[in-house]
């Protein structure tokens, strides 16, 4: 797969480890068996080498979809600390990091919805990571819950709309505004100059 990507001009983000999630069928994994789908810090620099992907998604406790955990997660920054110390300069990733704002689960579940239970992973956890070695963060569920959350109070305070202009335009607005929000979070806003 690698070596096909490569030939293409495609990178190649690799994962080792699992998460939970409903992407993965693993929904409500336990404590005790989080630790076992961790990723092995002992197993990065052979898995990197032997692969040859551009980047590696750690499993630190994160877990995919709105419906993360049951509790507080209990994220493993050590993992990504010892990850990071093996593999320095090494792109790292963290997938399943959307934090199901309550904001936007509140307005889902005040027009229509149905996700009482959603919870994710919280923005100060995010951010610790982002300040070790993750550059890349995952967060599509928290820009998916945005424009739900603004498309369902559009039909629901104006039930006659159609005009996809009228509906999808506070979505767009709300997606925007949890791009800006995500970038505090992760402490890149305003240093798109320093990548040039």
């Amino acid at each position: 797969v690698v070596e096909y990507a490569h030939d293409h001009d495609v990178v190649v983000e690799a994962e080792l480890g699992q998460l939970g999630g409903i992407e993965e069928d693993v929904v409500g994994v336990s404590v005790d068996d989080v630790s076992k789908h961790l990723t092995d810090p002992d197993q990065v620099v052979d898995f990197v080498e032997k692969t040859g992907c551009d980047s590696l998604a750690v499993a630190c406790g994160t877990s995919h979809g709105a419906f993360k955990f049951k509790t507080e997660p209990k994220l493993a920054f050590d993992v990504i600390e010892e990850v990071g110390e093996k593999l320095p300069g090494f792109p790292l990733v963290m997938h399943g990091s959307s934090s199901v704002l309550k904001e936007f689960k509140d307005l889902i579940n005040k027009y229509g919805g149905d996700m009482p239970d959603a919870m994710g992973v919280p923005e100060d956890a995010i951010s610790r990571a982002a300040k070790m070695a993750i550059c890349k963060v995952n967060i599509d569920t928290d820009l998916r819950m945005a424009l739900t959350a603004k498309i369902r109070q559009v039909f629901a305070e104006k039930p006659g709309e159609f005009d996809p202009r009228k509906y999808l335009g506070p979505g767009r607005e709300a997606i925007r505004e949890m791009v800006k929000r995500k970038l505090h979070v992760l402490g890149c806003a305003g240093k798109a100059a320093e990548c040039t």
